[in-house]
């Protein structure tokens, strides 16, 4: 979300900036803004709501605003409503109330991310004399940025590098002061950011598409660094202030390179998509806080006549499926059958004739899977295809299909892809319990709220991977890995397994926790890792023993739970948290740092991320 460019050289600003903002338009935004400053003169702050083109006219296509060294920014909102005043650049200084107009002395900037401990942040300023005229996270970290400025009277990277000390949270970062004309400073943790320099001009950036057209040569800052930008020259910082550095890469016109997004492999930048893959994906079905399928095809008298429901899938589609099967058969009290594809297009087995056979793939060609459905349809069966592609082969040939938001999923990895087929599943799950009755009008309001806190919650599961980052670098040498759980718990463990295996080639299996002892526990030894999944409170004492059983035969344990639970601690030597949520839908939230301890276990062993060796993205044949 969100997108920010910055320019300082010899052309006029502005219209580069919204040209370049207008590259990032694809990343999603409510509001945006620019600050240009001419020479010695003050910032000319500008912004508005909607779409860029407001902005644009705003500024007659930037022409109205002068000067050759500024900052812009679409934003997407996380604290505070959308609205101009609350859109990016934000100022130290007071503001009018449209947030407009030139910026008296002090410090001007954008961000993109969250500070997370903006509240304590702002608490400390107000007490130090500040006032707030947003509701913005931003305005707070640019005036902490002003306030140590002024206290230390040491210059913008010590002032910058005092802040980003005190800030728990992601950023991407780019600040002008007013006594230093011509000059941007910047910094990033996490939210993506690139600079270019060439022809005696320095460009900023969250993605390459937005400075393409003028440099292939940028530089990719690093996690917890600063740079300070002039016309044609850009001085990199670590945070003690020390000069560090950074060789440029060259771009090449491949649309692969163009579109990572500043993350260094696209499975990262997928992972950090999901939320928006899960609201789109609910939002293309629910109607009025009410989900309506008629775009998918199925009726309300189809659904009372489904007497049975097969799944049939691939991989982590068939991980979905799994998960899914828990949800079905509680919610619509609907018996479920999960079916690898390749096992099911070759089974004699007797199938119910008023079954529902349910296809799930991303690409829609999964030789497997197509076989299935093709299978399905010539016994007479009614059939659903979940997929990603619009056109594909399964959704041509399904009886209906129910298409997931994802956008293009480039890594072989799957991530946001299986979190929107997972929604879908979790969507269709409970629209058959209201309509079989099996739902009052309360409870499936309920879920349907708790549906829509997806997003958000994902959202900040992934402002706290560095905990997995330094988890995995512990365990980067491990030979094998073993995931248990039950009910939902065990459909997530096989999700996590395969990310670890499939990406960083280390042996893992995941196990319903209650057959450790018919074999399993024979393989644990000094040293083993054993990841407990544990959001099911039902469940949660059982699969808490079996921990104990591996701990007491020297495994070294994980936890997974959710907030709440932290008795686990006293078990597990690491425990990680999820937001609460229903039960039935904890998978959408308990993968993600099972994704993430796979990435960051595959980029500490050196590996390539996003192409995993003997892997393809679609397997298209048997």
């Amino acid at each position: 979300m969100c997108g920010i460019v910055g320019f300082t050289g010899h052309q006029q600003a502005a219209p580069i900036l919204l040209e370049g903002l207008s590259k990032l338009e694809y990343r999603g935004y409510d509001s945006a803004g620019l600050a240009v400053r001419d020479g010695e003169n003050l910032a000319e702050v500008v912004k508005s709501t909607g779409k860029l083109r407001n902005l644009a006219e705003k500024t007659n296509d930037g022409l109205a605003i002068h000067g050759t060294c500024g900052i812009g920014h679409t934003r997407w909102a996380t604290h505070g409503e959308p609205s101009q005043t609350n859109a990016h650049p934000h100022v130290s200084g007071n503001c009018t109330r449209s947030g407009s107009g030139p910026v008296e002395s002090g410090v001007v900037g954008v961000h993109n991310g969250i500070i997370e401990n903006y509240q304590e942040l702002k608490d400390k300023l107000l007490r130090h004399g500040y006032t707030f005229y947003s509701q913005t996270d931003t305005e707070v970290l640019i005036k902490l940025v002003d306030y140590y400025y002024k206290k230390y009277q040491a210059g913008p990277i010590d002032a910058i590098n005092k802040t980003l000390v005190r800030v728990r949270g992601s950023y991407a970062l780019e600040v002008m002061f007013t006594d230093y004309p011509g000059e941007i400073f910047v910094a990033r943790k996490d939210s993506p950011m690139i600079i270019g320099v060439a022809g005696g001009e320095t460009y900023v950036a969250s993605d390459v598409p937005a400075i393409l057209k003028y440099t292939r040569n940028v530089y990719y800052i690093g996690n917890l660094q600063l740079a300070r930008l002039r016309p044609g020259q850009a001085i990199f910082y670590d945070l003690n202030g020390d000069e560090i550095e950074i060789e440029p890469t060259e771009i090449t016109f491949s649309a692969e390179a163009a579109e990572k997004g500043g993350y260094e492999y696209f499975m990262m930048k997928e992972i950090h998509e999901q939320p928006k893959a899960v609201l789109d994906t609910l939002n293309s079905v629910l109607k009025e806080d009410r989900i309506d399928l008629s775009e998918v095809g199925l009726t309300d008298e189809e659904i009372q006549n489904i007497s049975q429901i097969y799944i049939v899938a691939c991989g982590s589609a068939w991980h979905v499926g799994m998960a899914a099967q828990y949800i079905f058969e509680d919610l619509a009290e609907l018996p479920v059958r999960v079916e690898l594809a390749s096992e099911f297009r070759y089974r004699r087995m007797p199938l119910d004739s008023n079954a529902l056979v349910v296809v799930i793939s991303q690409s829609g060609e999964t030789a497997d899977s197509l076989a299935a459905l093709r299978e399905a349809k010539t016994k007479g069966l009614k059939t659903m295809g979940i997929v990603n592609v619009v056109g594909s082969s399964i959704a041509r040939e399904a009886d209906r299909v129910f298409y997931t938001l994802a956008g293009p999923e480039i890594a072989v990895a799957t991530t946001k892809a299986y979190s929107a087929q997972l929604i879908a599943c979790d969507i269709l799950a409970v629209q058959f319990g209201k309509v079989r009755g099996k739902l009052t009008e309360e409870q499936y309001g309920e879920l349907i709220a708790k549906l829509r806190l997806l997003p958000e919650k994902m959202s900040r599961l992934l402002e706290e991977k560095e905990r997995i980052q330094w988890f995995a670098a512990k365990f980067a040498s491990a030979k094998d890995v073993f995931f248990v759980g039950r009910g939902i718990d065990y459909a997530i463990g096989l999700e996590g397994s395969l990310k670890m295996k499939e990406i960083s080639y280390i042996h893992s299996e995941a196990y319903a926790a209650g057959e450790l002892k018919h074999g399993t526990i024979s393989l644990i030894e000094d040293g083993t890792l054993v990841i407990g999944l544990l959001t099911q409170q039902d469940l949660y004492e059982k699969t808490i023993s079996n921990m104990v059983e591996c701990k007491s035969r020297g495994a070294y344990l994980m936890g997974l739970t959710t907030y709440g639970n932290y008795g686990v601690e006293d078990t597990a030597d690491f425990t990680v948290y999820i937001p609460k949520t229903d039960e039935h839908f904890a998978a959408s939230l308990a993968v993600i740092p099972l994704q993430l301890l796979g990435y960051y276990l595959s980029v500490a062993r050196g590996l390539d991320v996003d192409k995993p060796r003997n892997l393809a993205k679609s397997v298209t044949v048997e």
